[in-house]
């Protein structure tokens, strides 16, 4: 099954657009499962056991797996997610982008070392740095636009003839790259009346919306202005506030209880 049928039936599936970012860190997880042999995989497998019927995607960030030498454990959790919920997609949050030759390495390593569904990338190279990935017409391919961190207007609000330099990604994403029909676009819940502007001009390609929970995105006003016309078309991502919403040895009881706020919360909104 394609990333984007995936996706679909999942929001429908679980009722949810909440994505659980698995950004896994050996220092934050509960004290008793850090001597075991797997430890990130441990404490994955449980959040995900305890949160797979309130999501609609997992979400792995490469960055707390390669900093602590902890692939292996990346490998074993989305193996474990297709297997015991093969209906729900994992998204590799690894903002790759590259030139071509590193680029086709790079996609190897997302989607046929770690098996992800889609992939988040970094289209600062232009276009042929994201062949490799585009080609791979059954993965997701996710593209920064509005990213959710204070300093996105840094550069994203640049202007090239007048257009502000995401609206210009936003464009190339939804027609010169999206022969496939596998492109979606990071935007951030941090900007939610950019979220609206960017709906209008996409129309209905999905958002991966980082930035509620810690970073201080509204749930409200993202959903107002990113559903699309179906009351879909979000993967709102949910990383801290969730996995580390407990600390003792019922953190993964704990962390399904913020989900299903979460979830639930947004629901309201749609």
């Amino acid at each position: 099954m394609k990333f984007i049928e995936a996706l679909n039936a999942a929001w429908h599936k679980n009722n949810s657009l909440l994505c659980v970012g698995l950004d896994s860190d050996l220092d934050k997880i509960p004290k008793h499962l850090r001597t075991a042999g797997a430890p990130l995989f441990e404490f994955n497998r449980a959040i995900i056991d305890s949160t797979s019927d309130l999501v609609c995607a997992f979400k792995p960030q490469m960055a707390y797996y390669a900093a602590s030498g902890s692939e292996h454990d990346l490998e074993l959790t989305i193996a474990y997610i297709h297997e015991n919920y093969p209906d729900i997609p994992v998204i590799l949050d690894a903002k790759r982008g590259d030139i071509g030759s590193t680029a086709k390495m790079y996609a190897r390593e997302v989607f046929d070392r770690y098996g992800a569904d889609a992939v988040t990338v970094n289209p600062f190279l232009g276009g042929d740095a994201l062949e490799p990935f585009l080609d791979r017409g059954d993965k997701g391919v996710i593209v920064l636009c509005r990213t959710s961190n204070p300093g996105a207007t840094d550069i994203q609000d640049l202007e090239i003839d007048g257009e502000k330099l995401y609206r210009i990604i936003a464009a190339k994403a939804a027609h010169e790259w999206n022969r496939n029909g596998n492109v979606l676009l990071v935007v951030g819940a941090t900007y939610p009346l950019e979220l609206r502007e960017i709906r209008s001009l996409v129309g209905n390609m999905p958002f991966l919306v980082p930035g509620i929970g810690v970073q201080g995105g509204d749930i409200e006003m993202a959903v107002i202005n990113g559903k699309d016309g179906n009351g879909t078309g979000m993967i709102i991502n949910s990383s801290r506030a969730v996995i580390y919403a407990g600390e003792g040895k019922d953190f993964a009881q704990t962390a399904r209880a913020a989900a299903l706020r979460l979830r639930d919360e947004i629901n309201r909104y749609r």
